[in-house]
């Protein structure tokens, strides 16, 4: 029999909950590309992302008109970018290479808030590094506040929803995680950060795409519990 061919041209290899994924698929829906999913399930990895992805064994992974395949979630905003340039755009015009690169810088920083909020979740209060990882990651926030000022989106007034926003407009939905384990308020430690995450929760393409704040609680204990499990056998 032969093998089934895909119903498009752009076939995504993720998992729903995965910030990571979710960013790509929030980028996919802005420019209003149709695309393929095919759910991976990260303690039993497929064959194809294997293939795809050798290196790292991880999702997101893009594949284009079977060319080879994109990995990594801002290389792939980048390259849907660069790819369907008739699309509405994430990065600032290429006529600013300033606005680019502090785009590019903004979009990876954000990545912190996700890897210091694990160390925070995965430690209880008293356990090592706890206060660390709370303090970093407040210091990440307070500098994403910072930076977004009074705009509305990260992207600016004239721009919008952009780069900035879908890239870390996912670690949003996890802002109720950060504030379980760490103790603090959002809203008290970077009140304009708080609102930029009310507004990008109504954006349609991120309402879409991103767990609510309560289903990324119980996927934190469900993903702890597990992890927890196999370190116990």
């Amino acid at each position: 029999m032969a093998a089934q061919q895909p119903k498009s041209d752009l076939v995504l290899l993720d998992v729903f909950g995965s910030p990571f994924a979710q960013r790509v698929r929030i980028a996919l829906a802005e420019k209003g590309l149709a695309y393929e999913r095919a759910e991976e399930d990260l303690f039993a990895k497929s064959d194809l992302l294997l293939r795809s992805n050798p290196i790292q064994q991880k999702i997101p992974v893009l594949l284009h008109a079977g060319r080879g395949p994109v990995c990594e979630s801002l290389a792939i905003l980048q390259y849907l970018d660069d790819a369907f340039p008739a699309t509405r755009r994430l990065l600032p015009a290429a006529a600013d290479p300033y606005e680019r690169a502090r785009a590019r810088f903004w979009a990876e920083y954000s990545d912190r808030a996700h890897s210091c909020g694990k160390r925070l979740w995965m430690t209880t209060r008293d356990g090592d590094g706890h206060e660390e990882a709370r303090a970093e990651l407040l210091r990440v926030l307070r500098a994403m506040d910072a930076e977004l000022g009074d705009r509305e989106f990260f992207g600016g007034e004239e721009a919008g929803f952009g780069y900035v926003d879908a890239a870390a407009a996912p670690f949003a939905a996890w802002f109720r995680v950060y504030e379980r384990y760490g103790g603090f308020s959002v809203a008290e430690e970077c009140p304009r950060l708080a609102a930029w995450a009310a507004r990008c929760a109504r954006q349609g393409s991120v309402a879409d795409n991103v767990y609510a704040p309560d289903k990324v609680c119980e996927l934190v204990e469900l993903y702890k519990q597990r992890v927890l499990g196999q370190q116990a056998r």
